[in-house]
């Protein structure tokens, strides 16, 4: 039977948050009256509020839940061209730190005197209601499917993830569980939009978070201004068509890994050329899988954290070090990060497992999975061979095989209606949102979008990357609406 990440390695993902109180108003009233925040989100210059809105915009006089909105406040009015709505992806990622984090990450600041920065934890995320399935950390310890080797593997982890669906059926939130939608996320926005009293709403999402933004502005495209798209997904957000490409991004970003190994073999020993890094990862990945290390990597472990350490290059030398600890039998260091982890809350009042509940209710409320298990053991045979390194993960199957809903709604339809106000920014070789499913959504999106690529690895760009050509377009985007006329390349910084 396939293993989880060892308890380490999943602590290792781990991020303490503590809750305090925000003002609040109701979505209908058109203002909203700004506090203080809560500590994990408090920083100088920072609002915070929350809003009422209904769980089923169905019943619109119905149940209610509270949306958490942040503000970063334009320090020039003369300047000030509307509100930028923002969104930190996952889906599950708490968004109320992000306009102080684009603030920290030297956003520059006349794109923050055109705006009103506005953070919204979304619904089922962190200070708004949250969403738990009462899930301890080793019950399922990562975002990413587990890595299949066999037919038995996947009918192995069929039971686990079944298991993983009934908590959620069976939690403490599982009555609001349906509702826990994209659509209904981007209507969320919508009232938002309504609540600061602006007619239109910029935006600017990263990663999953793209795929909201796409929504937002399919659903509402005259209330849309300027739309930044930031390492794309497809335009079926993260479906099984998605989550299948992980193992194309790994296929895709792994050379810049084995480039910088071999450059350094003599410090790390993994191999003097990148053909040979790449051996090695076969190597150490089938020791693994015969026999964990004490540390508790198993083959599967090993193929999940490489995953993961490639989302920013800055990882790559701790990842070399792993790799070398693996391959030495010497003491393993921890993890330095990646892909966002759950959030372990202690006592502050959102669920320990809230990121990865919230994101289960996302991504399995939003699209009809398929149920049959064989189907996935089809899916990992074929994606074995098409991407060996990490294809029999992506293709896996996941909690939302067993999901206790079904979609409450159809995925919203990206289509190209409405203005051509939608810039995109997308890595070569992004392992998390491949440039294969980016290319996809600019074809959904038509004339409505422009697309930059830049020709480098990992995941995010505006900003995340010192790409000179990439970050003048987007800031001259957010500063002035204009794109190029077309879409454009821009080379290694």
């Amino acid at each position: 039977m396939q293993k989880s990440l060892p308890s380490a390695l999943a602590v290792a993902l781990v991020a303490a948050l503590s809750l305090t109180g925000c003002s609040s108003a109701d979505a209908d009233e058109g203002n909203l009256e700004w506090g203080k925040c809560p500590k994990d989100v408090a920083a100088p210059g920072i609002d915070c509020t929350t809003l009422k809105v209904p769980l089923d915009y169905k019943k619109s006089d119905g149940k209610t839940i509270e949306i958490a909105v942040s503000r970063l406040a334009s320090k020039n009015p003369d300047k000030r061209h509307g509100v930028l709505l923002t969104n930190s992806g996952g889906p599950g990622g708490q968004t109320l730190t992000m306009p102080a984090t684009l603030k920290k990450l030297g956003v520059p600041q006349s794109v923050l005197d055109t705006y009103d920065v506005i953070g919204i934890d979304p619904r089922g995320v962190g200070h708004s209601t949250p969403v738990t399935c009462g899930l301890e950390a080793t019950e399922h310890p990562s975002n990413i499917p587990t890595y299949a080797r066999t037919e038995t593997d996947v009918t192995a982890e069929a039971k686990r993830v079944q298991a993983v669906a009934e908590k959620c059926a069976k939690s403490k939130t599982a009555g609001i569980l349906p509702y826990i939608t994209t659509a209904n996320t981007a209507r969320d926005m919508d009232r938002v939009r309504e609540a600061l009293g602006e007619s239109k709403i910029s935006y600017y999402g990263i990663s999953y978070g793209t795929y909201l933004g796409s929504v937002y502005t399919t659903m509402f495209p005259k209330r849309s201004d300027r739309v930044f798209l930031d390492s794309v997904t497809g335009p079926g957000g993260w479906n099984e068509a998605f989550v299948r490409k992980f193992g194309e991004g790994f296929q895709n970003r792994f050379p810049d890994f084995a480039v910088f190994a071999a450059a350094q073999n003599e410090k790390y020993g993994l191999g003097d050329t990148p053909e040979a890094v790449e051996e090695k990862y076969f190597e150490l990945a089938k020791k693994l899988d015969a026999k964990p290390s004490p540390e508790g990597y198993t083959g599967q472990a090993f193929r999940q954290v490489t995953f993961s350490s490639f989302y920013y290059d800055a990882e790559l030398p701790n990842l070399a070090e792993i790799w070398k600890a693996l391959d030495t039998g010497k003491p393993v260091p921890k993890p330095s990060g990646g892909a966002e982890g759950d959030a372990a809350a202690g006592s502050s009042g959102i669920p320990s497992d809230n990121y990865l509940a919230s994101q289960l209710h996302v991504i399995c409320n939003d699209s009809d999975w398929p149920e049959d298990i064989a189907a996935y053991a089809r899916n990992v045979k074929e994606d074995r061979k098409r991407f060996p390194m990490f294809g029999a993960a992506g293709a896996d199957i996941t909690p939302c095989a067993f999901w206790p809903s079904e979609p409450v709604e159809a995925p919203v339809k990206i289509t190209d209606n409405g203005p051509s106000n939608v810039l995109m920014l997308q890595n070569l070789r992004d392992n998390a949102t491949p440039l294969s499913g980016a290319r996809e959504m600019r074809a959904a999106l038509g004339d409505r979008a422009r697309m930059v690529t830049a020709d480098q690895g990992g995941h995010l760009a505006y900003k995340y990357l010192d790409n000179k050509c990439a970050n003048d377009i987007v800031t001259e985007f957010l500063l002035t609406g204009d794109r190029p006329s077309k879409d454009t390349a821009c080379g290694k910084n």
